[in-house]
């Protein structure tokens, strides 16, 4: 798709084109400009965020608190600009989601960036915002001792091509890990 434009004629008619207008063979298309502008969007995987920390050990049943550090490339919004003579095409991204595998075989999905665990809450209170309901069981069989956690961040991104014409929109994803270790408390009476 091309603008063209004739002698004072400012704004121009959109038109489609199998070939290139004579003097642009070489030049990016649209699609690949919008390509490069995605590319250069600067989206990074979560910045997890857990508690119990990587330091400490939580417990079987309890809960876990899970998040990102927000900063626009980890959750956005964020643009990037890829231009040549005559066309340019910006990209916007925005996370919309972190899967978080636990390394149990459970996952959650969360809709935002999670909140960071607060201390006040003193470890027996679930996330108001994106947590695990607790692991049932010790991670004391898994490599390390330790449940490998996976979050995958989905980005949703939209491209246009400056000054009107074509558009279009793509998902992307960024991918982080963690451990986290979990013991079993266990009571005895006598």
């Amino acid at each position: 798709m091309y603008r063209q434009r004739c002698f004072g004629d400012v704004v121009g008619t959109l038109v489609w084109r199998d070939d290139p207008p004579p003097g642009t063979a070489g030049a990016p298309t649209p699609a690949e400009l919008a390509a490069r502008a995605v590319r250069d969007l600067p989206m990074r995987a979560a910045q997890i965020g857990i508690s119990p920390g990587r330091d400490g050990a939580g417990l079987v049943g309890l809960p876990v608190w899970m998040w990102t550090t927000v900063t626009p490339q980890t959750w956005g919004p964020i643009t990037a600009t890829a231009a040549v003579p005559g066309l340019s095409v910006t990209a916007r991204g925005n996370a919309t989601k972190i899967r978080w595998e636990m390394g149990d075989g459970h996952a959650v999905v969360c809709g935002n960036p999670g909140t960071a665990y607060d201390k006040a809450a003193q470890g027996s209170s679930s996330s108001p915002t994106c947590g695990y309901d607790g692991y049932s069981a010790p991670s004391r069989t898994k490599p390390g001792g330790r449940y490998t956690v996976t979050a995958t961040t989905t980005w949703h991104i939209d491209w246009w091509v400056g000054g009107g014409g074509a558009s279009g929109a793509e998902t992307v994803t960024r991918v982080a890990t963690t451990s986290i270790r979990i013991d079993e408390l266990q009571v005895v009476t006598g």
